[in-house]
């Protein structure tokens, strides 16, 4: 299977998107582990500009490239005992080390918890059971790592039953015309539709409503992988889908405006707003994915590095985030004082966790890296 370097752009730009946007829900007035003193209800319409697609898009980037590993041709069972090393590994290192503290700050900073880091880690944060409504022990943000080795068993079974040759060719039919921009849309309304009103949990057992956008997701960047003819369809019809990506959002931002926050609008605004969202979330999925199959396929001397640093940033950026936060509010900061450090901050501490894990060979398959091969000697 050829490289296609304009994914691998893709899937740089939605992660480092990703760290901006967990910086921005410190001061959006939505819920977070530990906000600003004073948040902002306009930072919500930026926020909304990538809200509806972005995990849709890393989804869709995931299944894209677990095809790349799957066609190196180690079998079913290499394939899942692969993805089981590269993601579980780094999910039980983050849920022990990376992220308690952030549950820990959000108990101090909400409900005044009265014990120190050591004393939560060693004492209520494996106790499983909920502290202040918070379960424990606790994955965070890390729950994309989780989904995304449960779908890629999924994956592995349906290809085990059906033959992915055959799920192949009904994905081409359905995704090499028009309908890669329809069907999915169709898809997503019907279940918001089926599930109204339903949000994301991040529990496995009881998260329908994610499973239903996600794991799709996941499969038709699988199959997109392998698709001449759903790739030029998407060539054909990305310029459409970013214009109707961009009405869309003109839409939802207005609407957001209108009534901001947890305010619900009446018939037809609410439903306009969920519709709108759909709209905006798959179009720019597609024109994205236009966009960098038509202008960043290409190589150059940064990219190999920023492909492998991809997840050590995700492991670590939220536990950044939320631990300078928790610094800066005793200095009673401005807002933009505290953007102005959060966003160097986040980035030093990403570089630093990468570059650092990446040299100790022991580390590196605890931060998502690849083993380094072993040096042959005469």
């Amino acid at each position: 299977m050829k490289r296609h370097f304009g994914m691998d752009w893709l899937r740089i730009g939605a992660f480092g998107l990703l760290i901006f946007y967990h910086i921005g829900m410190v001061f959006v007035p939505w819920d977070f582990h530990v906000k600003t003193a004073h948040p902002m209800s306009w930072v919500a319409i930026p926020m909304m500009a990538a809200n509806s697609w972005r995990l849709m898009l890393l989804f869709v980037i995931s299944g894209y490239a677990s095809r790349a590993l799957f066609s190196k041709g180690t079998g079913l069972a290499g394939f899942i005992g692969s993805r089981s090393k590269r993601l579980l590994i780094p999910l039980l290192f983050g849920i022990i080390v990376v992220v308690p503290v952030q549950p820990w700050i959000e108990l101090v900073v909400k409900y005044h918890y009265p014990h120190g880091f050591g004393w939560f880690w060693l004492h209520d944060f494996f106790g499983f059971h909920r502290l202040k409504g918070i379960a424990l022990p606790t994955w965070q943000h890390l729950w994309f790592v989780g989904y995304l080795w449960f779908y890629t068993l999924v994956l592995t079974v349906l290809i085990a039953l059906l033959g992915w040759a055959r799920l192949q060719r009904v994905f081409d039919a359905l995704f090499g015309t028009g309908l890669v921009v329809l069907l999915p849309i169709a898809w997503l309304i019907s279940t918001d539709m089926l599930l109204p009103g339903a949000s994301e949990t991040h529990d496995p057992l009881h998260d329908t409503i994610a499973h239903l956008h996600y794991l799709p997701a996941f499969l038709f960047g699988f199959g997109l992988a392998g698709s001449e003819r759903a790739m030029a369809a998407i060539a054909r019809w990305w310029k459409a889908a970013l214009g109707v990506a961009l009405i869309a959002y003109v839409v939802v931002a207005g609407i957001e405006w209108t009534w901001p926050g947890s305010a619900m609008p009446g018939w037809p605004w609410g439903t306009t707003f969920a519709v709108a969202r759909v709209l905006h979330g798959w179009c720019s999925v597609i024109a994205l994915i236009g966009i960098a199959d038509r202008y960043w396929n290409y190589d150059n001397r940064w990219r190999p590095v920023l492909t492998e640093a991809v997840f050590p940033f995700y492991i670590i950026h939220q536990t950044v985030i939320v631990l300078v936060e928790f610094w800066l509010l005793p200095l009673r900061a401005g807002p933009l004082v505290e953007f102005l450090v959060l966003v160097p901050a986040t980035v030093a501490g990403c570089w630093g966790f990468y570059l650092i894990g990446r040299e100790i060979g022991w580390l590196r398959p605890l931060i998502g890296l690849r083993a380094k091969p072993r040096k042959v000697t005469a």
